[in-house]
């Protein structure tokens, strides 16, 4: 899995800095080796650009730190817990806990570390649990750096030849097939699922901005977040399907000493 992992981010930072390395007003290697090595987002204008940054308050220090310990009690102490008693509970605890400790936790503390430096770095995660819409939260709330890929690489070519709805749903179905790549080949099955669970995520997006759905108020408020929370939270057990659990995730839990 990281090692498929890992492949993807590389061709994926290449993408992102193939057109700049090769123009005339390139930024500076400076910038350029720290964006492609030591920063998860994709968007290498934003972070090689000269400009004033604000520099991060202290509570933002501390919430960054607090969910990076979060996510280290819930994977060495949460998981141990539970044990092998409930392998798929424990799965799951321990999956979460390695999200907060890396994109949550530690993904923010290093984009605090950059804006201090004085470099455009905003975290990747931007609070995807207050979304009250579909299109917030795969717009900008959860997981920055690839809506900003898929949206200047993928979104945009298409939509000039298939319109918006249908690039936006081929959108997640590329979604779908790279997150088969990192979650099912790895764990030899459970094939689709993940494609399945992004091609429904396609599916309510499309009914959010529909009239019906804009006549149901789908995209805002309080209807909006429960509709975000049925349509992308309920089916997650497609996306994590038990095969990757028990074949990658209670592995690599094991490797790192938390079982």
């Amino acid at each position: 899995m990281w090692v498929m992992a890992v492949a993807l981010f590389i061709a994926a930072k290449w993408l992102t800095i193939s057109g700049l390395v090769f123009s005339k007003g390139r930024p500076s290697r400076h910038r350029l080796i720290p964006y492609f090595f030591l920063w998860p987002g994709m968007n290498p204008r934003a972070f090689c650009a000269n400009g004033s940054v604000s520099t991060p308050p202290i509570r933002e220090w501390i919430l960054a730190g607090a969910k990076t310990l979060f996510g280290v009690v819930l994977v060495w102490f949460g998981v141990p817990f539970f044990g092998t008693s409930y392998p798929l509970v424990t799965g799951w605890i321990g999956m979460l806990g390695l999200v907060f400790l890396l994109h949550f936790g530690a993904f923010h503390l290093l984009s605090l570390v950059w804006r201090v430096l004085g470099i455009s770095a905003m975290p990747i995660m931007q609070s995807p649990g207050t979304a009250t819409s579909l299109a917030k939260f795969w717009g900008g709330n959860w997981n920055v750096a690839f809506t900003h890929l898929m949206h200047e690489h993928f979104f945009k070519p298409l939509a000039r030849h298939l319109g918006a709805s249908r690039a936006l749903f081929a959108i997640f179905l590329i979604s779908g097939l790279l997150h088969e790549l990192v979650i099912s080949l790895p764990a030899r099955g459970g094939y689709g699922l993940p494609t399945l669970y992004f091609a429904i995520q396609g599916l309510g997006l499309l009914l959010e901005r529909s009239n019906r759905g804009r006549d149901r108020g789908l995209g805002s408020g309080w209807k909006g977040w429960c509709f975000v929370a049925l349509v992308s939270g309920a089916p997650a057990f497609w996306l994590f399907h038990p095969t990757f659990i028990h074949n990658v995730i209670l592995p690599m839990l094991h490797a790192i000493g938390a079982t």
